[in-house]
């Protein structure tokens, strides 16, 4: 969790100039047989880099070329607005490269929501089945894997290289606008930063370079002059002042998604701290807090209550160290020669479970903890991880829980503008008081007769039912099937209340499913009695 905070209220006509905002290509290139042309995605994906078609010539031939894969995906996401259904299905291709361990490297957004998936060879007109072993959503990789050994035969996997300095060559390599013949493209890095991961929703280390960005070719190694993989391609930046700028996921972030998976058979994020935190580079801020002159350091704001961290850290301790690294008072550290990064850097360099130490100031005194760094949950979940959406349905109120996922599927991909200002508020700034709870809305009602007068509830939060929190949907639908008052009596955002007659409103359920072709009440996650899955 970070300080940097956007904006809301009124959409912007136009970016300002000078600082033109990071934005993923976001999208897909069709299948081949498609006539209609690129479109955007919902899940905010991102395209890969391509260029020049070309094949072998990009300054000298690369042999790691033949390494270099198509990938084919048939998609079938879920429909938020409508959980109990799925939308149609639709066709992507993209790129990827073999790595040792007989496994795939592509793009996670390439694979998400996947039916089928299919990868070709370059100069091969064969197919062949993949499996998909791990999607890391946060660092948009995805690990596949073939089980045909022709597959396999006469090609070397890629090799990994070290992090590239600036003004470092590098050569992308794919099939980009779903083209069947690789495609070359030069640049150079120009920067190396934590950018922010369109697809995965959060702030990784990533490499900036000066290449024209293309779809299709989501997933295309990027090699060094020695030959040697030094990233992925991933997302663009699109902007009537800004030209040839691609980004690319860096070898360090590709090498702890391949150990993270290596060491748990799955894949378990990128841990973060569990607080919010400003920079102290106020001199009267810092005297007031207590600070020495030779002291530095970022103050915390607040900490998340389902954190490790929340039994140790309090508002307002000054972080002054992590893993024994000072960190300064705009919260970087040292990176390479001549360069700082943001201190979150170090955090995404460790793996969930692990313990780190903390050096900080608590009115005027030094205190040191040891915290065990996990991936924490947020109220609203960026992603809902191939999980389909939760939903439980009575005299035709539509429960169902909120996620980015659900308001992009609402309003549209500028829901940041769009979504009622009390789900964006507790989007950006609500942190959940326990590890279970979810944020649960009515989405919308199915006219009957029962509900009659209440057709206007749109996404409104629920608070209690008769009397009782809803923590979560879980507990919600418990509460309603084990109803055995006169009157259910739902409490909703902005003072609202909802009154139904118990017997009635269970009995006039069946009859509003069969209207609407709904399966069934509630969602299969809600049938079992496991609660995990919360």
């Amino acid at each position: 969790m970070g300080v940097t905070k956007r904006k809301r209220g009124r959409k912007p006509q136009s970016p300002t100039p000078s600082e033109p905002p990071p934005s993923s290509d976001d999208v897909f290139s069709p299948s081949p047989s498609s006539s209609a042309p690129s479109r955007s995605l919902p899940n905010g994906a991102a395209a890969a880099i391509g260029g020049n078609e070309g094949g072998e010539l990009c300054g000298r031939a690369l042999p790691a070329m033949d390494a270099v894969v198509k990938v084919f995906c048939v998609h079938t996401e879920p429909n938020f607005s409508l959980p109990w259904q799925r939308k149609r299905q639709y066709s992507s291709s993209s790129s990827g490269f073999l790595i040792g361990g007989r496994r795939v490297l592509t793009n996670a957004h390439s694979v998400e929501h996947y039916t089928q998936v299919k990868v070709k060879k370059r100069g091969s007109d064969t197919k062949y089945l993949a499996t998909v072993l791990s999607i890391g959503t946060e660092c948009d990789i995805a690990m596949l894997t073939v089980d045909d050994d022709e597959f396999w035969e006469s090609v070397p996997p890629v090799e990994f290289g070290e992090l590239p300095a600036l003004q470092d060559a590098v050569t992308v390599v794919g099939y980009p606008i779903g083209g069947d013949t690789i495609s070359v493209t030069s640049g150079v890095v120009s920067r190396i930063e934590i950018l922010s991961y369109v697809h995965g929703s959060t702030e990784l280390l990533g490499l900036q370079i000066d290449a024209a960005i293309n779809s299709g070719n989501s997933g295309g190694p990027a090699f060094s002059d020695k030959g040697s993989c030094v990233g992925i391609a991933f997302q663009s930046l699109k902007h009537e002042d800004a030209e040839n700028i691609g980004y690319v996921i860096p070898t360090p972030v590709i090498q702890h998604f391949i150990q993270d998976y290596e060491r748990n058979e799955a894949y378990t994020g990128f841990p973060i701290l569990g607080f919010e935190w400003q920079k102290m580079e106020n001199p009267d801020l810092r005297k007031a807090m207590g600070m020495k002159p030779d002291q530095k350091g970022v103050r915390i704001r607040r900490v998340d209550p389902t954190a490790p961290e929340s039994a140790v850290l309090k508002s307002s301790d000054i972080v002054l160290s992590f893993d024994g690294i000072d960190i300064a008072n705009d919260g970087t550290v040292p990176f390479r020669h001549g360069e700082r990064i943001g201190f979150s850097y170090l955090v995404s360099q460790k793996y969930t479970g692990d313990s780190s130490a903390i050096k900080v100031l608590r009115n005027s005194e030094i205190l040191n903890f040891n915290v065990n760094l996990t991936a924490h949950k947020r109220l609203i979940p960026a992603h809902n991880k191939g999980i389909p959406p939760s939903y439980y349905i009575i005299a035709g109120f539509v429960f169902t829980t909120v996620s980015v996922p659900y308001l992009r599927s609402e309003y549209g991909k500028d829901y940041e503008y769009e979504a009622p200002v009390k789900l964006l508020d507790k989007l950006l700034h609500s942190m959940p008081q326990s590890p279970d709870e979810q944020l649960v809305v009515v989405s919308q009602v199915l006219v009957s007769d029962i509900n009659i007068g209440y057709e206007d509830i749109v996404n409104t939060q629920v608070f209690a039912l008769n009397g009782k929190p809803v923590k979560n949907l879980r507990i919600l639908a418990e509460m309603v099937e084990n109803c055995d008052d006169e009157f259910m009596k739902f409490d909703l955002e902005y003072e609202q209340i909802v009154v139904l007659r118990t017997s009635i409103a269970k009995a006039a359920t069946p009859d509003i499913l069969a209207t609407h072709c709904i399966p069934s009440a509630m969602s299969a996650d809600l049938k079992r009695t496991d609660t995990s899955q919360i």
